[in-house]
């Protein structure tokens, strides 16, 4: 009898801290997600500011329309990758069209360091200023993201959360 309430007992123990942790897997797990829309939400804000920043400079230096096309043509391809974050395909392909779209608009900005009028042009200025700051964006929601991920991964292989 006294073998029976033992085994009864140490199968309570096991069920109860399989039970532990698991509200703090789904806070992380929210978290994580979470995150996750803030990078994609700061990289949709960078390419929503590539139209005006290509029509600012279209209209300086209507000659340079094979730097102008590689922006608008990496946006176009950034725009219809849709991308998962468990899915290291996906998210490959993802961060390939982003930085070829970073590139694009690298190289676009070197452009306009030889148009003296645009780099004057206050409208290309706060478009400049706006891109800095949303790059800025860009790596600290990276950087959140990788955190949020970081700790439920530590989570989930913790005792007793991992039973």
């Amino acid at each position: 009898m006294r073998r029976i309430i033992r085994i009864l007992g140490a199968l309570a123990v096991a069920v109860g801290l399989s039970g532990c942790g698991y509200n703090q897997i789904q806070s992380l797990d929210e978290a994580m997600k979470s995150s996750w829309s803030e990078v994609i939400n700061q990289y949709q804000r960078r390419a929503d500011l590539i139209p005006n920043l290509v029509n600012t400079v279209k209209g300086f230096a209507d000659q340079e329309r094979e730097v102008l096309i590689a922006v608008t043509e990496a946006r176009s391809r950034v725009g219809q990758i849709k991308v998962d974050p468990t899915n290291p395909e996906s998210l490959k392909q993802f961060e390939q069209a982003q930085a070829s779209m970073g590139s694009a608009l690298a190289r676009l900005l070197v452009v306009a360091e030889n148009y003296p009028q645009l780099k004057s042009d206050a409208n290309f200025r706060v478009l400049q200023a706006q891109l800095e700051g949303t790059e800025n964006r860009i790596a600290v929601a990276r950087k959140r993201y990788i955190e949020s991920v970081q700790q439920y991964n530590v989570l989930v292989r913790q005792f007793p959360v991992n039973l």
